[in-house]
Formats: C-alpha cells, sequence, structure tokens
C-alpha cells in the first residue's frame, strides 16, 4: 500500500528535503523516510505539497499529461476586471507558450488563514483580492506568471488542493497521512 503524505507547506521552505545552503527543508518538518515530493511548491509559496513511496503514484501527480486539477488561493494585487478574468480562463500567453485554460473567479479571503513572515506588503492606496485559481498544469511558476500577465501580479500563493487531496484541518508546517 502507498504511502501518502498531505503536508502544508510553509512560506520559505524548499519542496526538498535537502539544501547546501542552510535553507528550510523538508527534513525540518517531516520525519519520514523514504518518501518524495509529487511535484514542487516554490518556496515563496504555501499550501498542499503531497509526498509518497510510490513513483507511479508521484508521475501521476505531478506530470502535466494526466491533467490533475490543483487550486489555489492567490492574494493578487489590485482588482481583476472580468476581462482579466475571462483571460485566465481562456488561457493566457506565456513565454513558453500559452496556459490551458484555468477556472477562476474572486472570492473572499478565507477566514482560516494562518499568518505569514514575513507578511504580505499592504499598500493603503492598492487594493489587494484573493482569486481562487485551478489549473491542470504545472508550469514553472505558473500561476504567479498568468496573473501578473493580466495585470495583477501574485501577493500571496496558497495551493489548497490537488485532485482528490486537500490541506483542511492541517495547519501550516503540519502533515498528515491519509
Amino acid at each position: 500500500m502507498a504511502r501518502i503524505i498531505l503536508f502544508n507547506k510553509p512560506y520559505g521552505v524548499l519542496s526538498q528535503f535537502t539544501d547546501g545552503q542552510a535553507r528550510a527543508t523538508l527534513s525540518d518538518y517531516i520525519d519520514v523516510p523514504d518518501v518524495y515530493a509529487a511535484g514542487r511548491l516554490d518556496r515563496d509559496s504555501e499550501g498542499l505539497l503531497i509526498l509518497t513511496d510510490d513513483g507511479r503514484l508521484q508521475a501521476k501527480i505531478a506530470h502535466p499529461k494526466h491533467k490533475l486539477p490543483k487550486t489555489y488561493l492567490v492574494q493578487v494585487e489590485g482588482t481583476p476586471s472580468d476581462q482579466a478574468l475571462a483571460a485566465l480562463r481562456d488561457g493566457v500567453e506565456l513565454k513558453d507558450g500559452k496556459t490551458c485554460p484555468a477556472k477562476a473567479r474572486i472570492v473572499d479571503g478565507p477566514d482560516w488563514l494562518w499568518p505569514r513572515t514575513p507578511a504580505v506588503r499592504f499598500r493603503k492606496t492598492v487594493p489587494d483580492t484573493w482569486l481562487e485559481l485551478i489549473i491542470t498544469e504545472g508550469r514553472n511558476r505558473q500561476v504567479r506568471r498568468m496573473t501578473a500577465s493580466v495585470g495583477h501580479p501574485t501577493l500571496r500563493l496558497i495551493r489548497t488542493q490537488i485532485g482528490q487531496w486537500g490541506i483542511e484541518g492541517l495547519d501550516s508546517g503540519t502533515y498528515r497521512e491519509v
């Protein structure tokens, strides 16, 4: 039976177990042998990271050909227009090609959110908005590049779900085996 671990990765933690530069890694939080991250989550992103000891499952989760939906809460600068949201839904042109269509909608800021260190910058003159964005690809820094391409840079990025797995009930920096 495959081991599956759901980890709520904090901001500033690398999605790997070792690092030659003394940065925070998975080994600072997870003491389970022989599991590996199924996909990546940037150091400056937070939320769900799945680890497993099953190579096939790892490939199914991580490889874009399987089109496993990944759900993100994205705090962006400004207030996206209907046109900006439509562009995200249609797919946006990035340097490495057009993205697959995403599901994108404005949502209320989550009331369950943990504080982040360092805190997201706040500017009185520029509003921010929370989006729910669901993608089926996993290009490098894709969500950040998509929101920037429609004029709304990402301030905070939290992956809340991958396929059937989510971070409900997991505090930042904690994990559970399923």
